[in-house]
């Protein structure tokens, strides 16, 4: 009988074969090992989405809640039957309010994320470094928390700039953005490239010990 231990190894071996077949071009086992991840994938979030979402707070509630909390989740099933229908061309029509309602609902979260988990913690990251007197409480050399927090600030707001795109007819009638905001999109462009950059190496790193992981789970396999 064969160790599962064993079994799952080669399994793995199996499929990094298929994946590294892609060197050699877009061949039927990349393909296939493609779809068995993508198939896995999806099981996985199907039974995530029925054991953890669906299941305790719609169909448990449902058989048993009071009459007025089941009265309110006729809602999100009738959203969720509408959203059902998106499966039949004909029929498709009818998922429209729904998939309105979760673009809706997607873009206030979006938006409220970004506002709460980006704008603020970065304007409060950007002020810290010139309130001089917790600083100096810290024991915190204020200079260099001055010169982090300069560059800091001006790679936020040229950053920013670099998104704006307001511009005004000139007396020759060109159109130019300001001379000011002009140089500051050219600042926030290179904060752009150094954190893409940093971005790519992180990416480039990440991917680098997957591939020794799997070539050491490889050997491994062999007893080398």
């Amino acid at each position: 009988m064969l160790n599962p231990e064993f079994l799952s190894s080669l399994v793995g071996f199996l499929l990094t074969v298929m994946v590294f077949s892609y060197l050699f071009g877009d061949t039927p086992l990349f393909r296939f090992a493609v779809h068995i991840f993508v198939g896995v994938t999806a099981g996985y979030v199907a039974v995530v989405m029925l054991y953890q979402v669906l299941w305790p707070y719609l169909i448990l509630p449902l058989a048993q809640a009071p009459m007025l909390e089941r009265s309110l989740l006729v809602v999100p099933l009738v959203l969720g039957t509408l959203l059902l229908m998106r499966i039949s061309s004909r029929l498709a029509w009818l998922g429209g309010p729904a998939v309105g309602y979760l673009v809706g609902a997607g873009a206030a979260v979006a938006i409220l994320g970004a506002v709460q988990g980006t704008l603020v913690p970065q304007l409060l990251a950007a002020s810290e470094p010139f309130d001089l007197i917790a600083l100096a409480e810290r024991g915190i050399n204020p200079l260099e928390a001055l010169f982090n927090g300069a560059v800091m600030l001006i790679g936020t707001i040229s950053t920013l700039a670099y998104f704006h795109f307001g511009a005004r007819r000139q007396r020759d009638g060109s159109i130019r953005r300001n001379p000011v905001v002009e140089i500051a999109s050219w600042m926030g462009k290179l904060f752009l490239a150094l954190a893409f950059g940093a971005l790519f190496a992180g990416v480039y790193l990440a991917a680098l010990t997957a591939l020794v992981e799997r070539v050491q789970a490889m050997l491994s396999l062999f007893g080398w």
